[in-house]
């Protein structure tokens, strides 16, 4: 059984430490926990893990947030993986810095990325797991806001927000989304409270 898990950001230096390279961030988290390296191919840097005898294949699309659509169909096809095998891994300004939220479809919500998977792909009936990245911008920031640096407080936390997500891409891959999403999205609504 195969899986593919995109983290979702833009290639370049000036892009490496931004809100919106949080799915890159963590895909290179989950990586070094795994003991696995990135290696440059067709449309992005891949890695493979191994997750209770099952394969993963870990994505960071090179084609730039906008045109996330063309890599992710790439390898969903060239690896033969079923969507319900595929997870992204995304900003969200709409969610609190931190928060995590799991979907198995949903509408883009105003992200470029997504947008453009729902278009490549057909249709929004994918996992996706969104992180907060909060919203503490003017009107008309948004842009300078999420391709801003972390905040010096946010890295601190990072970590452990990490920690949170390795284990949601472990149990999704091991007892499915259903269930990760009862795990996940229940423990983050107790933390709010």
């Amino acid at each position: 059984m195969k899986y593919l898990v995109v983290g979702l950001g833009n290639i370049g230096a000036e892009y490496a430490n931004t809100r919106h390279n949080i799915g890159f961030k963590a895909l290179d988290s989950f990586a070094e926990a795994s003991n696995v390296t990135f290696s440059t191919l067709r449309y992005g840097a891949l890695s493979e893990t191994k997750i209770k005898g099952r394969s993963v294949w870990l994505l960071k699309p090179s084609t730039y947030m906008n045109l996330s659509g063309k890599a992710i169909a790439y390898w969903l096809q060239a690896e033969k993986i079923p969507i319900e095998n595929l997870l992204i891994i995304l900003d969200d300004i709409s969610l609190p810095f931190g928060q995590i939220r799991i979907r198995t479809k949903g509408s883009d919500g105003g992200h470029n990325g997504l947008k453009n998977i729902n278009e490549i792909l057909g249709h929004n009936n994918y996992n996706r797991l969104r992180f907060g990245i909060g919203h503490d911008f003017t009107q008309g920031g948004q842009v300078n806001y999420v391709l801003d640096n972390w905040s010096s407080e946010e890295i601190k936390i990072l970590p452990e927000k990490f920690k949170i997500i390795h284990d949601a891409i472990i149990s999704f891959v091991t007892i499915g989304i259903e269930r990760t999403m009862n795990i996940f999205n229940t423990k983050e609504k107790i933390k709010q409270n």
